[in-house]
């Protein structure tokens, strides 16, 4: 484990970060890379924190290597960058897989009918809980186009849950949100939401009936869409989704929902764009 790695002449409570790991990293993630010394000081001392706290390991035989720890770390570290660690409290499990992972579900329709089934995930988040990691998918952010990172995501998730059941609406402090109006975001978030599902159906609607919208020959019709169609499914996965776009190809969010993406550059308290 790298938190045998501590680093005594270093911070108390922190991960030393081997320079190997770190700037294999940075070459891997190059939305991080984009940052200034400053932030990227500030990011790594953040991450060797992050790793003294957090406990993170390997599932189904995955050998969890400093350099999966740092990767997933820098990831995870970036949208409370300028926010602060605390905005990750109260638990403290990272479990990473070798690729998607299968979780058992039990869902009871309105009928009372109860449903059982197998749930192949990337990631995911659970509340008071662990988070669920990916490393296939972890390793290699933006990889379709849309700007995602599935780290982000899952880490966005717990950001929401803060205040309860993930809604797309994170708690604001008031010392680093002054300002920032729950009602301009609540309002942002639907509109930038309705629309992106407006054009998600138009698109739709152009696929063939004899092509499988799920298959591969379809994504040619997605491809202009400015967020994974993922961000269609609810709020929640809309705010996450968008926080991926948000860090890894800001352009693209910005271009399509500016309302929006100025709203998550205050609640981020970082503008990507700038950079």
């Amino acid at each position: 484990m790298l938190k045998a790695l501590l680093n005594k002449l270093g911070a108390p409570g922190a991960v030393a970060i081997p320079d190997e790991s770190w700037d294999a990293n940075l070459t891997a993630l190059p939305f991080i890379a984009r940052l200034d010394g400053d932030e990227r000081a500030r990011l790594r001392a953040l991450v060797g924190r992050f790793l003294a706290e957090k406990e993170m390991s390997g599932a189904d035989g995955l050998e969890l290597t400093a350099a999966i720890q740092v990767n997933v770390a820098m990831q995870a570290c970036l949208p409370i960058l300028n926010l602060g660690l605390e905005w990750y409290q109260g638990w403290v499990g990272v479990i990473v897989y070798p690729s998607e992972f299968v979780v058992q579900r039990r869902i009871v329709d309105h009928d009372s009918v109860v449903h059982e089934f197998e749930d192949a995930l990337a990631g995911e988040a659970w509340d008071g809980g662990p988070v669920l990691l990916s490393w296939d998918d972890a390793q290699a952010p933006s990889g379709d186009g849309y700007g995602t990172s599935v780290v982000i995501h899952e880490f966005t998730h717990k950001l929401d849950m803060l205040n309860g059941e993930p809604n797309g609406q994170p708690p604001f402090d008031a010392r680093l949100h002054a300002g920032l109006s729950r009602r301009a975001w609540q309002a942002a978030l639907e509109e930038a939401f309705e629309r992106f599902n407006a054009e998600l159906d138009l698109i739709e609607a152009e696929i063939p009936a004899d092509l499988d919208p799920e298959s591969a020959d379809a994504d040619r019709y997605f491809a202009a869409l400015p967020l994974d169609p993922y961000a269609a499914q609810e709020e929640a996965e809309f705010f996450a989704v968008s926080s991926e776009a948000f860090f890894v190809a800001p352009a693209r969010l910005r271009d399509a929902f500016p309302e929006w993406y100025a709203l998550l550059a205050r609640f981020f308290r970082q503008d990507p764009l700038a950079r």
